[in-house]
C-alpha cells in the first residue's frame, strides 16, 4: 500500500508547494495546506527530519508526530549542499507556487537557496522565511525550540502569576500558532498574487508572532504611553482561574456575565449576593477577580460534577468536565461530526484527528500518513520534466537519496 496522494479535492486543489521545514511549526503549515489539496512536497536532507525519529513507530524513521504532522505529503531526499541537487530544487521551484523554509537566515544563504536566488527561476513564487527570532533583530542567529519561546515571549510568566512559578503549556503551542501565522500569511500572499500577479518574500518569527499572542490580552494598562498598569490582564492570570473541584472530580466553569452571575447565585442559593459591590457588577468583579473565583471555587466543592454540569446547563452557564486526551478519542460530539478519519495504510489502520474547518464545497481531506524516506523522489522529478538520464545522474552523484 503506498498512501499515494490524490490531490483531487479541496480549496487548494492545483498548489504546489515545496516545503523544506522540519520538527513543528512549518510541518503543521504545510499539514494543512495538503489536507485541503496543495500538492506539497516534503524535500529533506540525507538525515531527514529529525521528528522522524521521535517515538512510536511502527517501522523505522516513521515516528507517529512525522507521519501525522507530514501526512499527505510526497516526498524526496536531496542533498543541498551538492550543486546539482541544489539546481535540481531550482527547477523544481521554477513550477511551484509557494516555497518555505525553517534554515537559520546564514543557512539558506550559505546552499544558495535565499528569495533571490528563487525568484530568480520564478519571480511569481511566494517565499516564507520560518524563523525563530526574526532575522531583523539581534536574537536572530539563536536556536528556538518550543520551550525557549515560551519563556522568552512571557507565556511561562503568566503561569507563575497563577501557578506560583513559571511552567510551561503541556502543548507545543509557540509552534502550532506560529505554524497557523505562516499559513495565513502564505495565503494573504497568494491572494495578493491571484489579484497582482507578483510573487513575494514573507518572514516570520515565532518570538515575535508569540509576543503578540501573549500580549494581545496581556498588553492592558500598558497599551497606553505612560502606561495606566501594569501589561497583565487579571481575569486571565488570577491564581484562582483554574479547574474547580468537586465533590467527586474536577469541572471547568466560567460565569462571566450579569446575567451568568445572578443565576450562579440563584443555582447555590445566595440571590443577595447581587447586591455585594463585589460581586455584583462586572466593574466590581474585576477588581476583586481572585476573591471572585475564590468563592466559585469553594462552592463547587459541595456538590458531584454531574450535579454541577446539570444545574449550569438549566442555568446557562458555560461549564464542561475537564476531559484528558483519551478521552477526546471517545467524545460523542467529535464521534458525532466524523472528526476523526480511520485509514487502512502501509502501517495498519490509523486514526487521524480531523480537520477543523467545514466548507460546503470545497471541503478539506486527510490523505493517509507521511511519505516513506525519499518515497516519491524520482516520480517528483519525471513530472517536473528530468530525464531517466538526469535522474540517474543525480543518484549516482549522491544528490538524489532513495528509499533503501
Amino acid at each position: 500500500m503506498t498512501d499515494q496522494p490524490s490531490r483531487r479535492f479541496g480549496s487548494l486543489a492545483g498548489l504546489k508547494v515545496l516545503d523544506l521545514t522540519q520538527v513543528l511549526m512549518g510541518p503543521f503549515c504545510t499539514q494543512i495546506l495538503a489536507d485541503h489539496g496543495a500538492e506539497v512536497i516534503k524535500v529533506e536532507g540525507p538525515e531527514g527530519d529529525t521528528t522522524r525519529e521521535v517515538p512510536l513507530m511502527r517501522a523505522p524513521r516513521e515516528g507517529v508526530m512525522f507521519l501525522n504532522l507530514n501526512r499527505g505529503k510526497r516526498g524526496i531526499a536531496l542533498d543541498l549542499k551538492r550543486p546539482a541537487a541544489r539546481a535540481a530544487l531550482l527547477r523544481l521551484a521554477a513550477g511551484a507556487d509557494v516555497f518555505v523554509h525553517s534554515m537559520r537566515a546564514e543557512a539558506i544563504a550559505r546552499l544558495g537557496l535565499t528569495y533571490a536566488d528563487v525568484s530568480a527561476a520564478n519571480p511569481r513564487i511566494i517565499y516564507a522565511n520560518v524563523y525563530g527570532f526574526s532575522r531583523r533583530g539581534p536574537y536572530a542567529p539563536k536556536a528556538a525550540y518550543d520551550d525557549i519561546i515560551q519563556a522568552i515571549s512571557g507565556m511561562a510568566g503568566i503561569q507563575a502569576l497563577m501557578q506560583g512559578k513559571p511552567s510551561y503549556s503541556g502543548t507545543l503551542v509557540a509552534d502550532k500558532v506560529s505554524g497557523l501565522t505562516v499559513l495565513y500569511a502564505i495565503l494573504m500572499a497568494l491572494l495578493h498574487r491571484a489579484r497582482t500577479d507578483e510573487g513575494q518574500e514573507i518572514e516570520v518569527g515565532m518570538f515575535e508572532t508569540m509576543a503578540n499572542f501573549v500580549l494581545t490580552d496581556h498588553i492592558n494598562g500598558a497599551l497606553f504611553d505612560p502606561p495606566m498598569g501594569p501589561p497583565v490582564y487579571p481575569r486571565a492570570a488570577s491564581p484562582e482561574r483554574r479547574p474547580y473541584r468537586t465533590e467527586d472530580g474536577w469541572i471547568a466553569a466560567l460565569v462571566y456575565t450579569d446575567k451568568q452571575w445572578r443565576a450562579f447565585f440563584d443555582l447555590i442559593g445566595h440571590p443577595e449576593w447581587t447586591r455585594d459591590p463585589r460581586f455584583g457588577s462586572f466593574k466590581g468583579r474585576s477588581e476583586n477577580i481572585d476573591e471572585c473565583y475564590s468563592h466559585v471555587a469553594a462552592t463547587l466543592t459541595t456538590r458531584t460534577t454531574a450535579a454541577w454540569l446539570e444545574g449550569f446547563e438549566r442555568a446557562g452557564i458555560p461549564a464542561a468536565p475537564v476531559n484528558d486526551t483519551a478521552d477526546l478519542l471517545q467524545d460523542p460530539h467529535l464521534a458525532a461530526t466524523g472528526f476523526f478519519l480511520e485509514q487502512e495504510t502501509r502501517h495498519g489502520r490509523m486514526r487521524f484527528p480531523g480537520i477543523p474547518a467545514w466548507f460546503s464545497r470545497t471541503p478539506g481531506h486527510v490523505e493517509g500518513p507521511a511519505p516513506a524516506f525519499g518515497a516519491d523522489g524520482r516520480a517528483v522529478l519525471e513530472e517536473a520534466g528530468f530525464s531517466i538520464a538526469e535522474i540517474e545522474a543525480l543518484v549516482v552523484g549522491g544528490d538524489l537519496i532513495l528509499p533503501e
